[in-house]
């Protein structure tokens, strides 16, 4: 008998996405098959897939038929970056289908979301947080993930498809004429290489995906999660959310970053900050009527130009 609801489109997903009896259900059921039947699941607020709590060890995640590529790629990328980063990562400990569902049961990192201990943190604590941030993206650009079941666009031709719709995307989620108008020189002015070596990129780095621990010297990064939307691609593709997401314009955590990532003092000027914002609107996901609104601008601050200087502040 299924327990978990149907889910082949994402409309069906949509839907099905509040059927908490029928989570727990399959969630138990899946537990169960794997000898962990006193382990009660329990589900996490947050996220935009399914993520359950058994126990405290150990967390569920369950994958829709409809995101069935993004568990090969999670599960993938989780296994082949085992070990290999500063900073822990969920290791797999089992996975397979039901109804129709693929699931991962993995580690349960230690720490608390960087979204719930920003506010806590001393400037201090931030600057070296970067740092530690910079050297564990260094090691996951690093790996090789020519094994790895990763989406691998031609790097040319996948920046000059976003270049091509970039204007269309943002229209469509609602961005206004007048930052619309702007996109098309800015692009053409900044200049992004288009040989750059793909790497292993996660590309969404931000506070909800990174865990941190205090001890008697401060707060250190103690995980980084979800990497269902890794792909191959340009180093600096990722610092779109990382300024984003993560540092959200202070100037001193991504310094420290980028100077732990290997950047020289010298490289951290305006060129830098544009191309991270060029790469942010050519991103998968670039929504910047919704950034706009996340991270607000200053009075004044009414060109790109000057969006990429508040937004990656250096």
């Amino acid at each position: 008998m299924e327990s978990l609801p149907p889910a082949a489109t994402r409309e069906e997903y949509a839907d099905a996405r509040r059927d908490e009896a029928r989570f727990l259900a399959g969630a138990a059921r899946i537990a169960r098959r794997h000898g962990l039947s006193g382990h009660e699941p329990v589900r996490f607020a947050a996220g935009s897939l399914p993520v359950f709590a058994l126990g405290t060890d150990l967390v569920l995640k369950l994958y829709p038929p409809c995101f069935t590529g993004d568990f090969a790629v999670e599960s993938g990328v989780l296994r082949g970056i085992a070990g290999r980063l500063p900073v822990p990562t969920p290791a797999v400990r089992a996975s397979g289908r039901i109804d129709g569902w693929d699931y991962l049961v993995m580690d349960r990192l230690r720490g608390m979301p960087l979204s719930e201990a920003w506010s806590e943190m001393e400037p201090s604590d931030r600057a070296r947080l970067g740092e530690d941030l910079g050297r564990t993206l260094v090691a996951l650009h690093a790996v090789d993930h020519a094994g790895l079941p990763v989406l691998r666009p031609g790097w040319p031709a996948f920046l000059r498809e976003q270049r091509e719709t970039c204007v269309a995307r943002q229209r469509a989620a609602g961005l206004g004429e007048e930052w619309l108008a702007r996109i098309p020189a800015f692009l053409d002015a900044t200049e992004l290489p288009p040989d750059a070596a793909p790497v292993l990129l996660h590309t969404e780095v931000m506070r909800e995906h990174l865990f941190v621990t205090r001890d008697a010297g401060g707060w250190r990064l103690s995980g980084l999660i979800d990497f269902e939307p890794s792909m191959a691609g340009a180093a600096e593709y990722e610092f779109a959310a990382v300024g984003l997401f993560v540092t959200c314009g202070e100037r001193e955590p991504l310094r420290r970053l980028l100077l732990a990532y290997g950047y020289r003092p010298a490289d951290l000027g305006e060129p830098l900050q544009q191309r991270f914002l060029a790469y942010t609107l050519l991103h998968r996901y670039a929504n910047l009527r919704w950034y706009l609104g996340r991270l607000p601008p200053p009075p004044g601050a009414e060109t790109l130009e000057a969006l990429a200087r508040f937004w990656w502040a250096l």
